[in-house]
């Protein structure tokens, strides 16, 4: 297999990877959204493999292209595939288009958990203030229910 083969082989697979990650994360989202996350921490364990899995496979990319172009920059990347190879040009627009969603699905499927956590700590916090309320009864089993003149129930 030829350099530019192998380069091909690699940019069709992190494209694919990132085309799976990227549903992963509006599957994430949906959940996140409809307020159904029974399923969220498999999720998230099947995200961070995902995650894992692209950045061998972008690591590999990485090492094929620096064997063909000494200075890797976005821009030289590109010119050497307009010149050099059509296919591997609009894999690697597609990449950089599916890595910029994957992102910012990311940054908004994290603002989402983080307004959701505020909410469930808002909740903790109100049921507990009315817990400590409604506690009418002390360890002893009495009531421990007071009308504030320091009397105690049915004394005069």
């Amino acid at each position: 297999m030829t350099q530019l083969a192998n380069l091909l082989a690699a940019l069709k697979e992190e494209q694919a990877s990132l085309q799976s990650f990227v549903s992963l994360l509006q599957k994430e989202q949906k959940m996140l959204t409809e307020f159904s996350t029974d399923n969220l921490l498999e999720l998230a364990e099947k995200k961070s493999t995902h995650a894992v899995k692209i950045n061998k496979i972008a690591e590999t990319r990485h090492s094929l292209l620096q064997a063909l172009i000494p200075e890797l920059t976005a821009k030289n990347i590109q010119n050497w595939l307009e010149k050099n190879s059509k296919e591997g040009l609009n894999l690697w627009q597609s990449i950089r288009i599916l890595g910029d969603q994957a992102h910012e699905l990311n940054r908004i499927n994290g603002e989402l958990i983080q307004l959701k956590l505020r909410h469930n700590q808002q909740l903790i916090g109100a049921l507990s203030r009315a817990v400590n309320q409604a506690n009418l009864y002390g360890p002893n089993g009495q009531t421990s229910f007071s009308t504030g003149s320091g009397r105690t129930l049915g004394l005069g």
